[in-house]
């Protein structure tokens, strides 16, 4: 086909194939990209409308073993400098989260060798039942950790956290589902069949997930496509189980290199291929109901311009963020601030939770 056959039938909504797929991505012009992503976006989300949410992402621990060349954040085991919040600690994180309108955690950490199978149920009760909080927790390579530490397997693992009250899986540690790109950058990890795994099994229990892509480490546009391919087929197969599983939402955001292993080897991807990339992802994940902007790595005048690029949601106020500002990126704000950058790029604002459920006024008090 040529490339404008291939925008119609975009335009149209037909699925793209990944031959397609990367022709567009190489050769359609910006604008073109704008408007196919920004029709795809008003089939899934109200044309008026963008989201976001109040929440906490919390590290319980920055001790890990699996040492990513790209994270500036973690400390190995035994180095003194290793944290584990206590109880108090997260209590009173969790009660400031409330007092502005907060519904929950974005509960991640390292994959800490030291904490045992009922450290984790006892944090996820903890916050679910004592704090009131959804509990979005734990990354793919944290749920593997854990089911090799107490037998039970993947699904049994993630049943038990579903008990103590874990509400649904962020989609941290895919950066790019790629073996090649994976190996390269962190290899203890495992390949994407590593996290795809993980996804798979909380899907096949009815658990709610996101889809996520760290850029700009090296792969190809290519692989960014590929990328889109795995987690479209697996949403695929989610939606056909028809049980209530799968991926609510995907989110991409570059590489922030700073204080890592590869600052100053490769070049940080522009503001004009982050649009690029997230319109693809919104053209191409076809059975994705939202895509997030990433204006916490990008800022908040690039945030709002990907409104206009495929998103309808503007994820969280990040009332704390760890992993990124290690690499020496930082951006947060209130929720005034956010209805402002919302309404400012021509939209009106409205707080969702973690699965996208509207939060009732009376909460946002």
């Amino acid at each position: 086909m040529s490339l404008s056959e291939i925008l119609d039938r975009a335009l149209a909504g037909h699925r793209l194939e990944a031959e397609d797929a990367l022709r567009l991505f190489e050769e359609a012009e910006l604008g073109e990209l704008a408007l196919v992503a920004t029709v795809a976006r008003n089939r899934h989300a109200d044309p008026r409308k963008v989201s976001y949410v109040i929440d906490r992402n919390v590290n319980y621990t920055d001790v890990c073993n699996v040492y990513c060349t790209f994270c500036a954040f973690y400390h190995r085991p035994g180095d003194a400098r290793g944290y584990v919040l206590t109880q108090e600690q997260l209590r009173r994180k969790a009660e400031e989260t409330k007092a502005v309108g907060g519904t929950g955690f974005l509960l991640q950490g390292g994959v800490n060798p030291d904490l045992p199978w009922d450290y984790y149920l006892n944090l996820v009760r903890f916050l679910h039942e004592d704090m009131g909080l959804w509990v979005h927790g734990f990354s793919p390579v944290e749920i593997h950790m854990m089911a090799g530490l107490n037998g039970l397997g993947l699904h049994e693992t993630l049943r038990q956290l579903r008990q103590a009250g874990l509400g649904s899986l962020p989609g941290g540690g895919a950066e790019i589902l790629v073996s090649r790109i994976r190996q390269r950058i962190a290899p203890l990890k495992g390949g994407p069949e590593t996290w795809l795994e993980v996804m798979e099994a909380a899907h096949e229990i009815g658990l709610l997930t996101t889809g996520t892509m760290m850029f700009g480490i090296g792969e190809t546009l290519a692989e960014r496509i590929e990328h889109f391919r795995v987690l479209r087929e697996q949403q695929d197969r989610a939606l056909a189980r028809n049980n209530g599983g799968g991926h609510t939402a995907f989110a991409a955001w570059p590489f922030q290199s700073g204080h890592t292993v590869w600052e100053g080897k490769l070049l940080k991807p522009t503001d004009a291929e982050y649009l690029r990339t997230i319109a693809m992802a919104r053209i191409t994940l076809d059975n994705f109901p939202h895509i997030q902007s990433s204006w916490v790595t990008m800022g908040r005048k690039t945030g709002q311009l990907a409104l206009h690029y495929g998103c309808d949601d503007m994820g969280s106020l990040m009332l704390e963020e760890n992993v990124v500002s290690a690499a020496g990126t930082c951006h947060s704000v209130n929720r005034d601030e956010m209805h402002r950058m919302i309404r400012s790029a021509g939209f009106e604002p409205w707080q969702r939770d973690n699965i996208y459920q509207p939060v009732p006024a009376v909460a946002q008090t």
